[in-house]
């Protein structure tokens, strides 16, 4: 499995408060973006995949409406993590 809870807590830790914290915008928009990448390369080889690519797109809209919240609550923490992460070019 491409997603384990090792990764999980790697993913929670580097971006959350601790390896608990899995309820941040921060750690749930990093994991949105794990799985958007894992989804994106798995689409590239199968590309008549209908049901991962209706959800890669909820999973795309879930991760914007909440940066969307983090800009409006915290543009500093919102400009972090979009620099951490790599999402804006």
């Amino acid at each position: 499995m491409y997603l384990d809870s090792a990764k999980k807590v790697e993913i929670f830790t580097e971006y959350g408060q601790s390896a608990t914290d899995t309820g941040s915008v921060e750690s749930q928009v990093a994991l949105f973006t794990y799985r958007i990448q894992h989804l994106t390369e798995h689409l590239k080889k199968n590309k008549k995949d209908f049901g991962t690519a209706r959800s890669l797109t909820k999973m795309v809209g879930r991760r914007r409406k909440l940066l969307k919240y983090l800009y409006n609550k915290d543009i500093n923490r919102y400009r972090a993590l979009i620099k951490a992460l790599g999402l804006r070019k």
